[in-house]
């Protein structure tokens, strides 16, 4: 009879021991699209984001096609905008492509012919292409043919930097940026054109950029 209880109780502990837990697998808050342009209400720290990217690009466009040294010229200017050389020397985790792919874009869009952009950054791509043509294994395409890539006179530098600011008392952490841009001319290595992008902000829970 004891025999026969201990393995009816060793039976029912493995049974538990397989019993599905009880989890809570209630749905989770739905996907919500949110405008790129402002700050978002539930997530939001003292880095650099989306509304900042855009803001500072745009201004920078307006600034750009507004100075008659770069966009005024007779002849279309060519100009490089990558992240090359451009800094990212603050506290804040950011990719640098997020602003300088935007710039050029953007730039290139209002531009309309004004400024010639030089695609420094797909070099290996057009080297790749053209030694094809020339060894033969393609056809000269459609275009046209020359002796050398596109030269550029001007081209994108800058950074960001950052002064960051922490109250022990309140666990408030203050954070201000500074982002320059500056068009460099590539033949005399002096500045076409400045312009700068800065704000601060306070936050007492940080937000993880990744």
């Amino acid at each position: 009879m004891t025999i026969k209880l201990f393995a009816g109780a060793l039976a029912a502990l493995v049974l538990a021991g397989c019993a599905t837990p009880n989890l809570d697998n209630s749905a989770g808050r739905r996907v919500v699209y949110q405008d790129v342009s402002t700050t978002s209400q539930r997530v939001a720290g003292v880095g650099v984001e989306s509304q900042d990217v855009v803001s500072m690009t745009d201004r920078m466009i307006r600034d750009i096609l507004a100075t008659p040294q770069i966009a005024g010229r007779a002849t279309p200017p060519r100009i490089i905008i990558d992240s090359e050389y451009f800094a990212n020397d603050s506290s804040s985790r950011i990719n640098k492509n997020l602003i300088t792919d935007r710039l050029r874009i953007e730039l290139n869009r209002a531009a309309q012919g004004r400024l010639i952009f030089v695609a420094r950054h797909y070099g290996d791509m057009v080297s790749k292409e053209r030694e094809a043509k020339r060894n033969g294994e393609t056809d000269k395409g459609t275009i046209r043919a020359t002796k050398a890539k596109a030269g550029a006179d001007f081209r994108l530098g800058g950074r960001i930097t950052s002064l960051d600011a922490n109250s022990a008392q309140s666990g408030t952490l203050s954070r201000y940026h500074q982002i320059s841009f500056e068009l460099i001319d590539l033949e005399y290595e002096t500045i076409a054109w400045s312009g700068l992008f800065e704000f601060k902000k306070e936050a007492q829970d940080d937000v993880l950029y990744r």
